[in-house]
């Protein structure tokens, strides 16, 4: 919300966004929700099935802490009516006013974002691969980069994540890496993040300091812990095993524990080190091709409505997205929405939050 807005205005601004964020979220319907899962959980033989048991629990808790936000928040935005007469006043509650009206808008702006989720896995855990693209060393260097930069975005969050496999490059950085995200939103957040980043930067890899370009694609997929319509035949696997190596072996060259997933018919290869066991590691590298191929049906059907819309949809992951320029001067550039900022270091520090909520507000503009 912008700054230079008088009080009054920006009180109105808050009424109005309240009152719609009210409509959107329906607290009424939400309690009802609550209600409902708290009988369920609370019946007979609830506890029989540990995994349903574990998504009603976690659906109750996401529930009841949206709620509880959203409660808060619209007693405090009411509040902010009568602290603002009293303001007027006394310079004292004057300046308390202005806190309490930034608090409000950063904490709506944050719940207004639960709109911008209306894709069928949004509200999920998602899996992100980041792999090395053109630029040899520069590019597995950059890699690593984007993989540090997209988990530090978790861990600024509050999003839980862990390493599955990660593919050291010859001389630095990486080849490839997968983990997980884990949180309310996840998937949707990290869809933004599809595509090919691209580095501008004098390489520290090259004697003679010369300005290098190097890409980095980011693989997204949801994190669907039930099969559904993806049927996996074994005929079409190939299934290697390796000793687990480099960032994410947790036992490093003991046992071949490590697994390699090659779907034939899609092409797609996943692969899992994290775990203790190769069997651990199998089922966690199937639950990755599960996520994957139902990432690519969801990329299909998308193409889909877009073509019977007349327009075009590039659902490839080889669609550049975003530039990072190091030198000759800093910036980086989204090029789907034209968001861009000058402070590169903070970005590759894991500040993507402006460029993930433009990219969200343009799609669901797409989308309506």
């Amino acid at each position: 919300m912008a700054s230079d807005q008088s009080t009054p205005q920006r009180l109105a601004t808050v009424r109005e966004q309240m009152s719609l964020l009210s409509d959107y979220l329906d607290p009424a319907q939400m309690q009802e929700r609550l209600s409902a899962l708290e009988e369920e959980m609370g019946s007979a033989g609830f506890w029989d099935n540990p995994d349903h048991a574990g998504k009603v629990g976690a659906e109750h808790t996401r529930t009841q802490r949206r709620l509880e936000n959203f409660t808060k928040l619209q007693a405090d935005a009411e509040d902010l009516e009568g602290l603002a007469e009293l303001a007027e006043e006394d310079e004292e509650i004057a300046a308390e006013l202005e806190g309490a009206i930034a608090s409000v808008e950063s904490r709506l702006s944050a719940l207004e974002e639960q709109r911008l989720f209306t894709g069928d896995y949004d509200a999920g855990d998602a899996l992100v691969t980041v792999n090395a693209g053109a630029g040899g060393t520069d590019a597995q260097d950059w890699a690593e980069m984007v993989l540090r930069m997209e988990m530090r975005w978790a861990d600024a969050r509050g999003f839980k994540t862990e390493l599955l496999e990660a593919s050291a490059g010859e001389e630095a950085g990486i080849k490839s890496a997968t983990f997980r995200v884990s949180g309310d939103n996840a998937y949707g957040l990290y869809s933004a993040e599809k595509g090919v980043h691209r580095l501008v930067r004098l390489s520290p890899f090259d004697s003679a300091n010369r300005r290098q370009t190097s890409f980095a694609g980011v693989e997204v997929a949801p994190v669907v812990e039930e099969a559904g319509d993806v049927q996996i035949d074994d005929d079409d696997l190939q299934v290697d095993t390796y000793r687990a190596s480099g960032a994410g072996g947790q036992h490093v060259n003991k046992t071949d524990s490590a697994v390699r997933i090659t779907h034939r018919p899609s092409g797609i290869v996943v692969q899992c080190q994290n775990e203790r066991s190769q069997s651990a590691n199998r089922a966690t590298a199937m639950a990755m091709l599960r996520s994957k191929l139902i990432e690519r049906q969801e990329a299909e059907r998308q193409a889909e409505i877009a073509k019977a819309r007349g327009e075009t949809l590039d659902v490839n992951f080889g669609s550049q997205i975003r530039s990072y320029v190091l030198h000759p001067y800093t910036m980086v550039k989204d090029h789907r929405t034209d968001f861009e900022v000058g402070n590169a270091s903070g970005v590759l520090d894991g500040d993507l939050d402006g460029f993930a909520r433009s990219w969200l507000e343009a799609n669901a503009k797409t989308r309506a």
